[in-house]
């Protein structure tokens, strides 16, 4: 069967069962309680919403991969890590557990895929006159790797802040590494990707503003989890100087959002993990923008890095142009909402 028709039949048959399955996450948080309550200003619902919809993402998924991709030891053990993650996901929507505990089961699901192959082993060198092309990590590799997937996973679950933000980052990411793996010729990637895709865009029509349900951090963890591993399948093993940002940059929104949280939080005296209303969502709904809105602004930074992320993954001399347009893009619409924030 031709490479480009199996990631049709995955994006849809993810997409097909995603949202036929939806409803019945609808009916399953309303049965057991597992509702998102809006009891803090972070919230900008006002009425309480159910949030398992990450069980809908997590089954149309799930069945695209196996049926159309080959399980490798590394996919096995980056389905058998989204098991864990969604697991411990489910329980959390439900009776809210303890960060440490989440972050624990977090580092458990990264050692599984680390343990079935999924590590990053080398940096591709940023220095272009350097004598080495790469940076080999050694004995520093499992740990990288393992703060790679947590942060990816949390950064994922934090931005989930308004309706069908998140996941819709989260199909943009998936389409641009579905896209860098048929590039690179990569075909097993790219239909992982393909169904995490189709996943999402079935999920997408019940979480868009007003929001049916919530995907809770049942999906939110498990789309953070398979963007970080397949990352380190599919970016992060290529060794060319420009591969080094690759990564980053499709993942670059929910991971600077993370890190400005923290280090607002550090420098606040607050704890880091303690929840606030400084991401970059809330400051664009303080310059008066409705919902949609900042949505659609968020997606178009992601978007644009993401083409950031394919052209330094391309050759040719108008690739340098096309990043360095898309890069002040992106910079540009960053740098116009905080600083209206603080003209506020």
């Amino acid at each position: 069967m031709p490479i480009y028709l199996k990631i049709g039949l995955a994006v849809i048959s993810a997409l097909v069962f995603s949202l036929a399955t939806t409803p019945l996450a609808i009916r399953l948080a309303n049965r057991i309680g597992a509702m998102d309550v809006p009891k803090d200003s972070r919230r900008v619902h006002k009425s309480p919403i159910p949030r398992l919809g990450g069980l809908a993402i997590f089954v149309g998924f799930m069945i695209s991969a196996i049926i159309f991709s080959e399980i490798t030891p590394q996919i096995r053990g980056v389905l058998i890590g989204a098991v864990v993650i969604v697991i411990i996901g489910v329980f959390d929507d439900i009776m809210h557990l303890p960060a440490l505990l989440k972050l624990a089961v977090q580092i458990i699901a990264a050692l599984i895929a680390i343990w079935h192959g999924v590590v990053i082993e080398a940096f591709s060198n940023p220095f272009v006159f350097s004598d080495s092309a790469y940076w080999m990590l050694s004995s520093l590799s499992i740990p990288i790797t393992v703060i790679w997937i947590v942060a990816i996973t949390n950064s994922v679950n934090l931005i989930d802040g308004l309706d069908g933000l998140a996941v819709g980052v989260s199909t943009i990411s998936s389409i641009v590494m579905l896209i860098i793996a048929l590039m690179v010729s990569d075909p097993n990637i790219a239909l992982v990707m393909a169904a995490l895709t189709g996943a999402c865009l079935g999920f997408l029509p019940y979480n868009f503003n007003p929001a049916k349900i919530f995907m809770g951090d049942t999906g939110a963890l498990l789309l953070g989890y398979i963007l970080a591993t397949m990352s380190i399948l599919g970016l992060f093993k290529f060794y060319a100087v420009v591969s080094f940002a690759a990564p980053f940059l499709v993942l670059a929104l929910p991971l600077f959002d993370t890190s400005f949280a923290f280090m607002r939080r550090l420098l606040k005296g607050k704890n880091p993990l303690s929840p606030d209303r400084g991401h970059f969502h809330h400051r664009l709904l303080d310059m008066g923008l409705s919902q949609k809105q900042a949505v659609v602004i968020l997606y178009t930074i992601s978007g644009l890095l993401g083409l950031a992320a394919v052209v330094v993954t391309t050759s040719g001399k108008i690739r340098a142009l096309i990043l360095v347009i898309a890069l002040l893009i992106a910079a540009g619409i960053v740098f116009f909402v905080y600083r209206s924030k603080r003209t506020k």
